[in-house]
């Protein structure tokens, strides 16, 4: 997999830890190893300006995926397609107010926020309930999966399975 990285902000933000979520989600969800994604840190200001370009709504939002071939997971011996994934783009003032409210750091919240934009990239989404319903429990399990698979404990109930009211 060839996860491109890119930080345009000040924020100082663990690009290698981004980068083992991202290759730990697309691998839980058999994401073929041919497969390209690339992430992009950036600021409120950027982040607001993609936010009403594309979803026609005010002010930054967490995270933004762009999806490119339209790839579906894969499952236990069927891999993915090949091809482009897409862009995530990542927003990590926004992350870490929320990542406050929500009680947790703005490091775990980056996390969620990438994991939530790989599904995204695969074809998961939330706008009916049933959807919603899929969509935040794998993300959930695999964020915490991934943690643990790093020896970091965290509370379950810490992690939110929805965005804040008002994102997306």
């Amino acid at each position: 997999m060839t996860i491109d990285l890119a930080n345009e902000t000040d924020v100082a933000v663990d690009l290698d830890e981004i980068h083992d979520c991202a290759r730990y989600a697309m691998d839980a969800m058999f994401v073929h190893p041919n497969v390209e994604l690339s992430i992009r840190i950036i600021d409120e200001a950027a982040m607001e300006t993609l936010h009403v370009q594309w979803m026609d709504l005010e002010g930054p939002t967490d995270v933004m995926s762009f999806p490119m071939d339209e790839l579906t997971p894969g499952r236990e011996g069927a891999l993915s397609d090949e091809g482009m994934l897409g862009d995530i783009v990542l927003c990590p003032t926004v992350a870490a107010a929320q990542a406050s409210a929500a009680g947790h750091d703005t490091m775990e919240e980056l996390l969620l926020l990438t994991v939530h934009g790989v599904l995204h990239l695969l074809g998961y989404d939330h706008a009916e309930a049933e959807e919603r319903l899929e969509m935040f429990e794998l993300q959930r399990t695999i964020l915490l999966t991934y943690l643990a698979s790093r020896g970091r404990s965290v509370e379950a109930g810490t992690i939110r399975i929805a965005p804040p009211s008002g994102r997306e």
